[in-house]
């Protein structure tokens, strides 16, 4: 019974939290709060979504602050194309990686993280060749974007999922 209510516990708390944070705190926001995060734990719990499962959960810290330190970097990066460089010198691209990671879980985490990553776009990924589309705003070296996205990310999170 209380599975069917609560079907991720963490998800609802964390929802009552955010909540909390965006209003201020009441008895009714908190009623109200726990309403919405119980609604959308049950939405969740519909789409039947895969629990992710960690191999090696431990080296999670490490690759959340590869990423957050790779997305200030982007950051300075994408500024200083967009505010010195001509347009004649930027070349934004295409790229298509091979990737070994078949996690769906895994795959996921690496869409959000390229996305997320000023300058690069996760666009699609083919399952069936198991190739990434990506699209890069600065795009000098190939061989660099792809030796960083398989070498950075896909190997760590292949560690972690699979």
């Amino acid at each position: 019974m209380i599975a069917r209510i609560f079907p991720y516990p963490l998800l609802t708390v964390s929802l009552v939290i955010f909540w909390m944070v965006l209003n201020t705190f009441s008895l009714g926001h908190l009623i109200l709060g726990s309403i919405v995060a119980m609604i959308a734990s049950m939405a969740m719990a519909a789409l039947r979504p895969v629990k992710p499962t960690f191999r090696r959960w431990y080296l999670l810290p490490k690759l959340i602050l590869i990423v957050l330190f790779d997305i200030v970097r982007s950051n300075i990066s994408v500024a200083q194309i967009i505010l010195f460089k001509k347009e004649k010198n930027r070349r934004s691209g295409f790229l298509n990686i091979q990737l070994e990671l078949k996690h769906p879980i895994g795959l996921a985490t690496l869409a959000v993280i390229l996305t997320s990553t000023p300058g690069s776009a996760w666009l699609e990924y083919n399952s069936s060749q198991g190739t990434l589309l990506l699209h890069v705003l600065d795009n000098v070296d190939e061989t660099a974007w792809t030796a960083l996205i398989k070498n950075r990310y896909e190997k760590l999170l292949m560690e972690i999922f699979e």
